[in-house]
């Protein structure tokens, strides 16, 4: 395996499959099954993934609610994503730990920088919930910081495209993927990888980034195997 210790983002959105909202039970299984696949290779896996299918702070503050309230709510989201993760992982015979930025003793452990790294080594899968703890920071900005924490080689965004192109591909048959680019070349290009806080603390740990589509069976397995799948942000 190219990468001993990963940190791998998923955005909630991917969890609704082809609902409106909410979690498909289907999708969840897919990925679970795309994750066991690396762990059985001994790969060490922690993830940190966003809540945006079931609430979104910046969405509710834009309706009036306060920032801080809805981003609370956004945070309790991400726990309800981890736990549903965490069930359809130790299904498939996983062992996996929920850690949690925000207390909730009665489902999660709080998280603990040396225990996380313990549980890694331990072979066991770790799940990180609530971001960062603190409002106005993205589960983004909470995936690099535990990333960092942790000492994974890579975080490894899956989203829904294939990679970073110069324009939007969903909009732009035109678009032209890149295979490589540095942190400065994002910069300059203005390409929107990921929100500034994190690019930053990423480019400034030398942490790596690669984007690629997890909603194709075997890229998180080909990446890991050292393939050129998706994008890589490099120093």
């Amino acid at each position: 395996m190219k990468y001993k210790r990963i940190l791998l983002k998923l955005s909630g959105e991917a969890l609704m499959g082809d609902r409106q909202y909410g979690i498909d039970p289907k999708r969840l299984a897919e990925y679970a099954e795309e994750i066991k696949e690396i762990h059985s290779q001994g790969v060490e896996i922690a993830i940190v993934i966003g809540g945006g299918n079931i609430f979104r702070g910046v969405a509710g503050a834009s309706n009036g609610m306060d920032r801080v309230q809805g981003d609370y709510m956004g945070m309790l989201a991400t726990v309800i994503n981890g736990m549903a993760l965490q069930g359809a992982l130790e299904e498939k015979g996983m062992l996996t730990r929920l850690q949690t930025a925000l207390k909730i003793e009665a489902i999660a452990e709080p998280y603990i920088k040396r225990r996380a790294v313990r549980h890694l080594e331990k072979g066991r899968i770790v799940i990180f919930g609530a971001g960062t703890g603190n409002p106005y920071f993205t589960t983004d900005t909470a995936a690099v910081l535990r990333g960092i924490e942790v000492h994974a080689d890579v975080i490894l965004k899956g989203t829904r495209v294939d990679g970073i192109y110069d324009a939007d591909p969903e909009k732009n048959p035109d678009a032209v993927k890149f295979e490589e680019i540095t942190f400065e070349e994002v910069i300059k290009k203005g390409l929107n990888v990921m929100d500034s806080t994190a690019f930053t603390l990423s480019q400034e740990n030398a942490l790596p980034i690669v984007v690629f589509d997890m909603n194709k069976s075997g890229n998180l397995l080909k990446i890991c195997n050292g393939e050129n799948i998706g994008t890589t942000v490099k120093i």
